[in-house]
């Protein structure tokens, strides 16, 4: 490694010890020099050792602060405690790749409705420490950022663009300014063919949801603080989104999980007990178990093949994840060619280089990421990669409830949870599924048969084996129209100000961890 030269050495002397300290453009450097007349004061503990060398990387200082010797502070060489200054005293500040004027959006109801108290208390003045100035929009009602960002934000001005909200209203911002970078490029989003323009604006997140599993995969931890240090510094982190079209219409964007079967069923339920507040996903997690419905149809998929990692290795993405710097590179020299498929084709026989399956499934699940939290410390997928340009396709297949408990509560162990027989987990790029009573008729036509063929009968007899035709997508949170869809993954389109897991997240070790 190539020897920086240094900016600065000097001498400093703090509460009666020397200090030597060193900068150059890396780093920022000082240690303790032992000095003939050493006093030390009875019973304090000094923090420094002696000869002992201490540094912090240049990209992780916040600002700098010039002494005021004009405010009657005595200047002795000594170092000394700042006294505060508004933001116009310090214009200067670190400026490769840090933002310096940000869009901000708060949602005033997300969570346990704090954001406003959680920007104003906790971010809003990391910010001003930085020199950094904001436009902060208070959202009215659904999708307001998503409306502001698509038409009127005059997005040449920032740097980058905040939300202060949970998953909800990260995917607001996703499909605001994704939306926004196709239409001036002219990309037509209902083409899933289509190759879409990557963002140049880097979203930040401040976490002030119920979840916040956007955070915890791409950051470690669910802190605000923790979040705007990473805004402030500049941090990049790149990040796949997947596009969802039925019969060449664009849908939503997805950007962690999407499920079928179980995980929409439970969505699906809890939307229509939301007066339960957050005690409605337990509630319809229970009941959607213990109906254990299951799903005819067909899944056809081209798996991402010539690249780096499994969805069953150990691999975990970390920050500076080389599979993902390795397998986006590849994937921005080859994308892969979009072939059709032949509905004939017998169940896991492949036609063109895409795989088709049919089967009768509880649960069809595509992880974008690991989907970890506190109460799934693995995740969906353990092995998913932020920004590899694939998906995770885990397709979870009829079995008793014993076995299908069995998978639930591995996503809170240590176990493999696609060491199972009626599980199967591939790795692929894009897929498209087609309910068994949707492949020939009108899905409109068959979702009302469905009602009266089946809803009356479940619930006079809610203990009964029929099972409906059909269930709901989850997307991110949100319930999709269609039950047939077409997903793509479009590698590394957008970039968030973070860097990465770093260290082992803080819930990965918590005891006793709550089934989903």
């Amino acid at each position: 490694m190539e020897k920086q030269p240094r900016l600065l050495a000097s001498q400093l002397l703090l509460k009666n010890s020397l200090f030597e300290v060193s900068l150059n453009r890396v780093l920022l450097t000082w240690k303790e020099v032992a000095t003939k007349k050493k006093r030390v004061s009875g019973g304090m503990h000094h923090p420094f050792k002696v000869g002992t060398s201490h540094g912090v990387s240049v990209s992780e200082i916040l600002a700098v602060r010039e002494l005021d010797v004009d405010s009657g502070t005595k200047d002795d060489g000594r170092w000394q405690k700042m006294p505060q200054k508004s933001t116009e005293a310090y214009p200067y500040a670190f400026t490769a790749s840090r933002p310096k004027h940000l869009l901000v959006y708060i949602n005033p109801y997300g969570g346990k409705q704090q954001g406003e108290r959680i920007y104003e208390q906790k971010v809003a003045p990391l910010f001003t420490l930085a020199s950094i100035s904001t436009h902060v929009i208070v959202t009215e009602h659904a999708n307001h950022a998503r409306d502001h960002l698509r038409t009127e934000a005059e997005l040449k001005k920032y740097d980058g663009v905040v939300c202060v909200g949970g998953d909800g209203m990260f995917s607001e911002m996703v499909h605001g300014l994704v939306s926004r970078t196709q239409r001036d490029n002219g990309v037509d989003q209902n083409s899933p063919e289509e190759k879409l323009v990557p963002c140049t604006l880097r979203i930040g997140i401040i976490p002030a949801g119920s979840t916040d599993c956007i955070c915890y995969a791409t950051v470690g931890i669910n802190d605000p603080v923790t979040s705007a240090l990473h805004i402030i510094v500049g941090d990049a982190q790149a990040m796949d989104v997947c596009s969802v079209h039925h019969n060449n219409t664009f849908l939503r964007y997805s950007v962690s999980l999407l499920g079928y079967g179980f995980y929409g069923d439970v969505l699906a339920d809890s939307e229509r007990k939301r007066w339960m507040g957050p005690a409605r996903y337990d509630f319809s997690g229970f009941k959607t178990f213990l109906t254990h419905h299951y799903y005819e149809g067909t899944v056809s998929f081209l798996p991402a093949t010539d690249i780096l990692g499994t969805p069953r290795d150990k691999t975990r993405c970390r920050a500076g994840c080389f599979i993902c710097q390795h397998n986006g590179q590849l994937y921005s020299e080859d994308a892969p060619e979009i072939c059709e498929t032949d509905p004939d084709v017998p169940d896991s026989e492949y036609k063109g280089g895409w795989r088709v399956i049919r089967g009768k499934f509880l649960a069809i699940n595509a992880a974008s990421m690991s989907c970890a939290c506190p109460r799934s410390p693995k995740g969906l997928s353990p092995a998913a990669h932020l920004a590899d340009g694939t998906t995770d396709l885990i397709l979870v297949r009829k079995c008793s409830r014993f076995n299908f408990l069995r998978h639930l509560l591995r996503h809170t162990s240590k176990y493999d949870q696609f060491d199972m027989t009626f599980v199967e987990v591939h790795r692929v790029r894009r897929f498209r599924f087609t309910p068994r009573y949707c492949q020939s008729d009108s899905e409109l036509d068959l979702r009302e048969n469905g009602k009266k063929l089946f809803s009356q009968i479940c619930r006079d007899h809610p203990a009964c084996s029929c099972s409906p035709a059909y269930s709901s997508w989850n997307c991110d949170g949100e319930i999709l129209p269609h039950a047939a869809i077409e997903v793509g993954v479009h590698c590394q389109l957008i970039k968030l100000f973070a860097r990465g897991i770093e260290e082992q997240p803080v819930f990965e070790d918590l005891p006793n961890p709550c089934a989903v």
